[in-house]
């Protein structure tokens, strides 16, 4: 997933809060780790606490909605929202990884975390990501199928073929970031011990690393390059051949078949033009480390927080099934009180 493997970050001023969060010296090798994070903005951080709690809040109801309203909605029960549904979980769990650490760190003087807790949010962090990238490359599928495949669409997207296209997506995921969560983890760590990032991001903890990291730098590079590269290939792929099949139709059909692919098109495009921001804002040297943080976290944030409303928005019997969902719940609610 992880284009933050490519950055390099720069240092900063000393924080205002404590003189701890600049670094502290482990001489027998380190025991926990500071998130120096937004702590430069002193009494100004409690904005982006309101809104970074606004907005994990936002993203854990709408997804969660989509989660049930997929569960409980028999008309729902088709592979695209059984994809959709595990989408909005890993959405939650990715969110979930970084955010809570975060506003607990607004409210303290020094964010403070156990070096297993560290490497343990570091590798699901990895992990989540490419796992959403993953079940993205497979809804792309799955939208093939139905564009290309319409007449065999229930025979191929069985159950099981279901089944097998998330278990590949959690299966790869689980795989990829073994290797340089394991090569990051196994090296010693005796020297600052300050985290400068929101979170334990990758290239910002190897940097900590009291010995020659350049083959952790190679391998990170080389996973990440795949992380990224097959998902959008598979994806580009897919809507390659889904254009040729459209250009085929009539009008009416065209309009029908992309609108079944809008929602979808649009948060890949805002998936991967937020990694690239990512990377822009760690390549250019005139960013602050502020700005860097702010910019990874609309990464982090950002598509999990507009998913719900691109698909509600994008998506008729989607609506139709959360209006039902909120009149049930208002009607049995009435006969309670």
């Amino acid at each position: 997933m992880y284009i933050l493997f490519f950055a390099t970050a720069r240092a900063i001023n000393p924080s205002n809060k404590s003189d701890s969060v600049n670094g502290t010296r482990e001489p027998d090798g380190v025991t926990f780790f500071i998130i120096q994070g937004l702590s430069s903005l002193g009494d100004r951080q409690m904005i982006p606490f309101v809104i970074l709690l606004l907005g994990y809040v936002i993203i854990l109801g709408g997804n969660s909605m989509i989660i049930f309203v997929t569960l409980t909605d028999p008309k729902l029960h088709s592979p695209m929202y059984f994809f959709l549904a595990n989408f909005s979980f890993v959405d939650m769990l990715f969110t979930t990884t970084t955010i809570p650490k975060m506003l607990a760190g607004f409210l303290s003087d020094v964010s403070v975390i156990s070096v297993p807790g560290c490497f343990l949010q570091l590798h699901f962090f990895i992990q989540l990501g490419v796992t959403s990238r993953a079940i993205l490359t497979v809804m792309a599928y799955d939208r093939y199928v139905a564009i290309c495949h319409p007449l065999h669409y229930t025979s191929i997207m069985t159950r099981r073929v279901q089944l097998l296209l998330i278990a590949g997506a959690w299966g790869f995921s689980t795989l990829y970031p073994l290797p340089v969560t394991i090569f990051a983890f196994l090296r010693p760590y005796c020297g600052l011990n300050v985290v400068k990032h929101g979170w334990c991001d990758l290239s910002s903890v190897r940097r900590l690393a009291c010995a020659d990291t350049s083959v952790d730098n190679i391998v990170a590079l080389f996973f990440a390059t795949l992380s990224l590269l097959i998902p959008g290939v598979l994806i580009l792929t897919s809507y390659v051949l889904i254009g040729i099949s459209i250009s085929k139709m009539g009008v009416g059909q065209r309009l029908k078949a992309f609108s079944t692919c809008a929602a979808h098109l649009t948060v890949v495009s805002i998936s991967f033009s937020s990694i690239s921001f990512v990377y822009i804002s760690y390549r250019v040297g005139n960013f602050t480390l502020e700005v860097r943080i702010i910019v990874a976290l609309m990464y982090a944030a950002l598509s999990p927080f507009l998913n719900p409303v691109i698909y509600s928005l994008r998506n008729k019997e989607l609506q139709e099934s959360m209006r039902r969902t909120l009149m049930r719940r208002h009607l049995h609610l009435q006969v309670l009180y």
